[in-house]
């Protein structure tokens, strides 16, 4: 699957609609709010106007969970034409508590997520083990559970063999501190996957 950031991408929307027009992988489409990393500050109803113009092309919307009820007409819309939707919660500092990410969850799959994408500081070996706890709970919908920072790369693997629904990696360069580069990181997935 490729992830098309069009919020980075916003002054090559022509260049956009070429690629999409050739590539025959899946499309994840984000625009990305500039509070949870998103590029150029873009205000909600400019964030909006983008993704109706791409979502014809997506297969999956990431729309974050700060941004779902401002958003409820574009999840409706995704929905009604079969686009799954991903429902993200991106924490830069800190690594939420299980109690914290549990909530967190259940509000995304409220507001209509077919997956709950979580992504959080990790830091400390306790960051990562609390992180395997929340993707190994039974009962709980799909989910793409992500480390950023210092053990980042550790816990992208181990949550990936943990249930991790999407693995993220890089083509050009990290969009969050802890990625791999995607070639790398589907090698060492497709390593360890075969030696569980």
């Amino acid at each position: 699957m490729l992830e098309i950031r069009v919020d980075a991408l916003a002054g090559k929307l022509a260049d956009v609609h070429t690629l999409l027009a050739k590539t025959k992988l899946p499309i994840l489409l984000t625009v990305r709010h500039p509070a949870e990393g998103g590029i150029g500050k873009l205000a909600a109803a400019s964030r909006k106007k983008l993704i109706g113009e791409f979502l014809p092309a997506a297969t999956y919307l990431d729309v974050e969970l700060r941004s779902a009820a401002a958003m409820r007409g574009v999840i409706v819309a995704a929905k009604a034409r079969g686009i799954r939707v991903v429902i993200s919660d991106h924490h830069f500092r800190r690594t939420p508590t299980l109690a914290e990410m549990r909530a967190r969850r259940q509000r995304a799959f409220a507001v209509g997520a077919d997956l709950f994408k979580l992504a959080c500081l990790a830091d400390e070996a306790a960051s990562v083990a609390r992180l395997i706890d929340f993707v190994s709970e039974k009962k709980r919908g799909p989910l793409a559970v992500m480390g950023m920072g210092k053990l980042g790369k550790v816990s992208r693997l181990v949550l990936a063999c943990a249930g991790s629904v999407l693995n993220y990696g890089y083509l050009d360069r990290p969009n969050a501190p802890g990625q791999w580069e995607a070639r790398e990181l589907k090698a060492l997935l497709g390593k360890l996957m075969v030696e569980s």
